[in-house]
């Protein structure tokens, strides 16, 4: 009997618990719970939203709850003061006030969509935070009772807050630092086997699948960085290290494809290469490697003949590979070491690039503007008294899932939600809560349900989107408020509003539906050519390393894309024109000379300029530029100068480079034909 409790214990979510996701149950349920019970006590208008809004930052660890409360601090501040300002002069004229509404949250979306990570939170709070506390006020009759709710929501909201943080103190996570230092050691070994599986002759798409992979990994490290800054003074003192490694490794993944070029086009590598690759990749890979063991084993592979500039060119190439690699292990290990005392200097280095696709920005605004405007001029028609729920949740939608990757998906799974939270919230609040008396009563009940919950969001992974919405959901559906209300029709026509305005975004969603992965692409693309062609003026907009995280940003854009085609598209012409931008910039670090070999230099800028333009791949001066490279490298080779010969390498780069747009269709069509 023992044997059989402990084994039906063991498969229940409590049992199957491990000590870290009990503490990120308790901490957040406890949380939710203290936060509802400060705002009861305190008798503020709705209580159940600072229950939602403890849930809403209940990270994981300590620099996302402060990161994550900052952003809904800010927001739920702006977003009331346009509440006040809108509602208040807006009030009395119904189709004013829904068309400054819809005018409000239309640039909410928009604002939000040209940001990230908080910033874009803020925004986005901004907008939905005004909805919640302007359109239930389209009921009262006193507009005094405007300046009540808004003070009540942005109380709750910071209730909510300081509850969050406070069992954030008490029930302290893992460190966000220590995350980040793993993760990019973790990733530091990664490029290692990375660099492994592309220096093979073969193409396949494991190899396209890891590359991209390893893009993503490092840009998502970005968002770590963010919250390990927000969690302690060492990791604001340290920003720019953190800044400069992230670019450090995404100019050794641009490195690693680089080689991969030179060795596709070489026709002839010699046969102890691959040996010595093995060799030199395991000295790196070992923790006390410096220049000189890995100087021994770049000896052999060092040509003996001047003239062959197709292994020099590998060959100084792999030695900045692995110096650059030298230079972050040292870096990385200073930062792992640092004391308080320490002084760590690295290069200045700015954040990564981002860019912002202001054709989908304008799109989504405009749907947010039609769907809040549509709903509205149905509410004032029908004299519907829940359609300020109506409005306000079409209002979340909108704004939170305008860029979302699958806004469909997403939008579906908020319905589920929706429905089964009706269908608990009717059991709850009319066969419990009505039997109750006391706030105490109820929370015994709540805390283990939300523990429960908490539980199972962490272990069911397929299922974590749909329990999470159901834990923040769940007290807007519940409503305790002080003193309670029992309202059965109410009830129901609340909860249909709700339903009703998630659905009509929905429908918004499929009429004014976002721009496919495809077309995406394609923009992302266009983008990144503009971007090349600036880097070929005299003063690019960007220097070597901006241009270089843009790519990678917009690259990893599609990462989470169904369209295969699209999204390796979109990363084969990031990867050329890149490769193509760091020959670039070598070649322009000969600005300084006057003699003839900076006219070869400016002849082959100037080719790339007639190659490639923002709408694609001119394939007859293509053509004609590689068969020029190709004279200019066996011409350089003979040449007297050892600069000659230096030159010929980067020319024999920018062939390898170009020759891949062979392929490429013209103007604008996207066909996978890069290889």
């Amino acid at each position: 009997m023992i044997k059989l409790a402990a084994r039906a214990w063991s498969a229940t979510p409590w049992g199957k618990a491990n000590p870290g996701q009990w503490r990120y149950a308790l901490r957040n349920s406890i949380a939710m719970a203290l936060a509802l019970s400060i705002a009861y006590t305190l008798q503020l208008d709705e209580p159940y939203w600072a229950m939602t809004s403890a849930a809403v930052v209940s990270f994981p660890t300590v620099g996302g709850v402060i990161s994550k409360s900052l952003g809904r601090s800010i927001g739920s501040l702006i977003g009331a003061t346009a509440a006040l300002i809108i509602a208040g002069h807006t009030l009395n004229d119904p189709w004013l006030f829904t068309l400054a509404m819809a005018t409000w949250l239309a640039a909410c979306t928009w604002v939000s969509s040209q940001y990230q990570n908080n910033a874009a939170y803020a925004f986005a709070l901004a907008g939905y935070t005004a909805a919640i506390i302007a359109f239930p006020t389209i009921n009262i009759s006193d507009i005094t009772e405007l300046w009540e709710i808004a003070q009540s929501r942005v109380c709750e909201v910071i209730v909510g807050i300081l509850c969050g943080g406070f069992m954030m103190m008490v029930l302290p996570s893992t460190s966000d630092g220590a995350a980040l230092i793993a993760a990019l050691k973790n990733m530091h070994a990664r490029l290692l086997e990375h660099a492994s599986l592309l220096w093979k002759a073969e193409t396949t798409d494991a190899i396209r699948s890891a590359h991209e992979s390893v893009i993503g990994q490092i840009m998502t490290m970005n968002l770590l960085r963010i919250q390990a800054f927000w969690s302690h003074y060492r990791f604001r003192r340290q920003n720019n290290l953190l800044n400069y490694l992230l670019h450090q490794q995404l100019r050794l993944t641009s490195i690693i494809s680089g080689l991969r070029r030179i060795l596709l086009n070489w026709p002839e590598p010699p046969p102890h290469l691959w040996p010595t690759l093995d060799a030199l990749l395991a000295e790196l890979a070992r923790p006390g490697a410096d220049k000189y063991s890995v100087a021994r084993l770049l000896a052999p592979i060092l040509p003996t003949d001047d003239a062959d500039y197709r292994q020099r060119a590998f060959w100084q190439r792999l030695r900045y590979f692995c110096w650059q690699y030298l230079d972050s292990s040292r870096w990385l290990r200073q930062l792992e070491n640092e004391t308080p005392e320490s002084a760590i200097s690295p290069p200045v280095t700015p954040s990564l690039a981002r860019h912002t696709d202001n054709a989908e920005a304008a799109w989504s605004a405009l749907r947010t503007f039609c769907v809040i405007t549509g709903v509205g001029a149905w509410c004032i028609a029908t004299q519907w008294d829940a359609g300020d729920s109506a409005l306000a949740l079409a209002a979340i939608s909108c704004v939170l899932y305008s860029s979302a990757p699958s806004p469909h998906g997403s939008l579906t799974l908020l319905m589920r939600t929706l429905v089964l939270l009706s269908l608990f919230s009717f059991v709850v609040k009319f066969g419990l809560m009505v039997q109750i008396t006391e706030l105490w009563q109820f929370l015994l009940f709540l805390v283990p349900l939300l523990i429960t919950m908490q539980l199972l969001k962490l272990q069911m992974k397929k299922y974590a989107g749909l329990w999470g919405q159901l834990i923040v959901f769940m007290g807007s559906f519940i409503a305790v408020t002080n003193p309670p209300t029992y309202d059965f029709s109410g009830f129901l026509n609340e909860n249909l509003a709700k339903v009703i305005g998630v659905g009509m975004s929905w429908v918004a969603f499929s009429l004014l539906r976002p721009s496919s992965d495809s077309r995406k692409s394609r923009r992302h693309i266009r983008a990144i050519r503009r971007g090349f062609v600036d880097q070929l003026s005299r003063k690019p907009g960007l220097n070597e390393s901006q241009f270089e995280s843009l790519v990678y940003h917009h690259i990893n854009q599609l990462s989470n894309s169904k369209d295969e085609v699209a999204r390796r598209w979109l990363l084969r012409w990031g990867v050329v024109l890149l490769n193509c931008s760091h020959v670039v910039w070598q070649l322009r670090a000969w600005e300084t000379r006057s003699d003839p070999l900076s006219q070869v230099r400016d002849i082959c800028i100037a080719a790339l300029r007639n190659v490639m333009s923002v709408r694609g791949v001119q394939h007859r001066p293509l053509a004609e530029t590689l068969a020029e490279l190709q004279r200019i490298c066996h011409t350089l080779t003979r040449h007297h100068s050892p600069d000659a010969r230096e030159l010929a390498t980067l020319v024999w780069r920018l062939y390898c480079s170009l020759q891949q747009l062979e392929q490429a269709p013209p103007g604008d069509i996207t066909q996978p034909a890069i290889t």
